[in-house]
Parts: structure tokens; sequence; C-alpha cells
């Protein structure tokens, strides 16, 4: 079992910036690929970054591509999501998703642990 929680999450004016974080615990951090997915209102669960074990690896839906950076200290068994120009549309709980592989993953249905999500709130 890996246990994920999520922080970082909170109200920003469109064009800023903040940082989310996700404490994992419960296994070896670095067996795992990482993964941030979104879910706004009425809408389904949507893929926004994913990073190998080492990472080493990292992709990005293109809704958030030169916006995002998703990094992790393996040290600290933490992944981060660096969302920088943000708009509107991001507006969404965001979740962690952990999975025991070397791969990066972009598929919800391929992670086995899921954090309880952050609300980011981004206001025009």
């Amino acid at each position: 079992q890996v246990q994920l929680v999520e922080s970082g999450g909170g109200l920003v004016q469109a064009g800023g910036s903040l940082r989310l974080s996700c404490a994992a615990s419960g296994r070896t951090f670095s067996d795992y690929a990482m993964g941030w997915f979104r879910q706004a209102p009425g809408k389904e669960r949507e893929f926004v970054a994913a990073i190998s074990w080492s990472g080493g690896s990292t992709i990005y839906a293109d809704s958030v591509k030169g916006r995002f950076t998703i990094s992790r200290d393996n040290a600290k068994n933490t992944v981060y999501l660096q969302m920088n120009s943000l708009k509107p549309e991001d507006t969404a709980v965001y979740y962690c998703a952990a999975d025991r592989t070397y791969g990066v993953l972009r598929a919800s249905y391929e992670y086995d642990y899921w954090g309880q999500g952050t609300q980011v709130t981004v206001s025009s």
C-alpha cells in the first residue's frame, strides 16, 4: 500500500503560480512512477503530467505543456507540480497517483494508488 497526500492548492489569480506537493508513504517511493491528474466540476478526470521513477522521463498534457513542470525528490518521498501562467480553465481538483512501474503512465486506469486531491481555483 502507498498513501498519498496532496497539498499546496488554493485560490490564485489568472497568470499566477502555485506549487502542488504530493507526499508518499508506505513503500519505497523510488519504485513508483507518479502522475498528476485533475477533475473540473462536471468533467471527467484528465491527465496533467507524469514522471518516471528516476525523474528522468516526463510527459505532459498539451494543455499544460510549457506552463507546468513535474518533478520529484526521492529522498523526500515527494512529487511536485509547479504551475505557472495559470488560467481559469486550470480550475479543478488535482490528484496525484502512483504505480509501481519503471515507465511513465498517461492513463488513469494504469495507476493503483490515488490521493484525496487538492483544490486549485484560478480567478479571472
